[in-house]
């Protein structure tokens, strides 16, 4: 498995620590600034190029900019110049060597968590989702409307990825509940998944971010699906956790109820050979949390726990 970690497309304290703990190969957030074009081949090369210098290769584009993706989940009246933007950024992807981009189907509300205090090991603090401190939006989107545009996205696109080999890794809703306010969610169920990555618009291009904490949430068994799913898995977010849909905790990544160990001998088990990286970590001591769940510290515990076990499984 190919050892990346998740950097912003500007320099902070992640690109140290990620180079200090030997990541070389980054999971590249694009700018989210008016200057920067999508579609604008030397816009990407300059972010290409900071990255390279630093000694880390990119591979990987998440999310999809919100600046388009947001359009196109929820299928207003900027979706087709939205859907025009991503298709004009595949070429440029297959040409500076990022081989996949990880989107997901979270309309009007993305990855949500509750509160950001939570006490864990030593004091450090992490992320929580508790139903009951949730706030509805004014956003309404039905699950049908989610599934239409779904549909419509991926009859765009794919054949562009496809000619381009580019693969689309799409990452499971957070937290996978069917509602949120009166905001529909449908990518919370290995049933529906499945749906989403065979049946619509079949393609050797489209997959999974396989984010393996969120499947356990959904009360799925993890290792049974890195064997069925194998072949679609295109990366992976090694993340650990405890609770239910509506309500659960980040942890540190060897203090949750996943065996972090066995999902990785089953992913080489299974041929999964992929890009990997941490994901969510608890803010530690002397820290100023800049972003819960992605700051400096947590992440060299982390990387350093999952390059272990990339090393122990390999002598198994």
């Amino acid at each position: 498995m190919l050892l990346t970690d998740y950097f912003r497309s500007e320099k902070d304290a992640t690109w140290d620590i990620g180079v200090q703990c030997g990541v070389q190969h980054g999971v590249i957030r694009l700018p989210e600034t008016e200057d920067f074009d999508l579609t604008d081949k030397s816009h990407w090369q300059q972010v290409h190029k900071r990255f390279t210098d630093f000694g880390i290769t990119p591979v990987i584009v998440e999310p999809m900019p919100n600046c388009v993706h947001d359009h196109i989940k929820a299928g207003d009246e900027k979706r087709d110049e939205s859907i025009e933007q991503v298709i004009k950024m595949l070429p440029i992807m297959e040409e500076l060597g990022l081989e996949s981009i990880c989107f997901n189907w979270m309309a009007h509300i993305g990855w949500l968590r509750t509160r950001s205090d939570i006490v864990e090991r030593g004091g450090a603090k992490v992320t929580e989702f508790n139903i009951k401190d949730f706030k509805p939006t004014d956003a309404k989107i039905t699950a049908k409307e989610l599934w239409d545009n779904y549909e419509y996205f991926l009859k765009a696109v794919i054949p562009v990825a496809e000619k381009h080999n580019i693969k689309l890794a799409l990452h499971p809703d957070d937290p996978p509940r069917p509602q949120l306010g009166d905001v529909g969610r449908i990518m919370i169920s290995r049933e529906n998944i499945e749906k989403a990555i065979y049946d619509i618009v079949p393609s050797d291009n489209l997959g999974v971010t396989f984010c393996q904490a969120n499947y356990y949430i959904m009360g799925e068994n993890v290792e049974e699906l890195i064997e069925k799913w194998a072949k679609k898995i295109f990366f992976v977010h090694f993340r650990n956790t405890v609770g239910c849909p509506d309500h659960f905790r980040e942890t540190f990544h060897d203090n949750g109820a996943l065996d972090m160990a066995a999902l990785i001998r089953a992913y080489k088990k299974n041929g999964v050979d992929v890009p990997i990286r941490v994901d969510h970590v608890p803010t530690m001591a002397g820290e100023v949390s800049t972003l819960p769940g992605y700051d400096a510290l947590g992440r060299m515990f982390a990387i350093g726990y999952l390059k272990g076990i990339l090393q122990a499984t390999d002598l198994q």
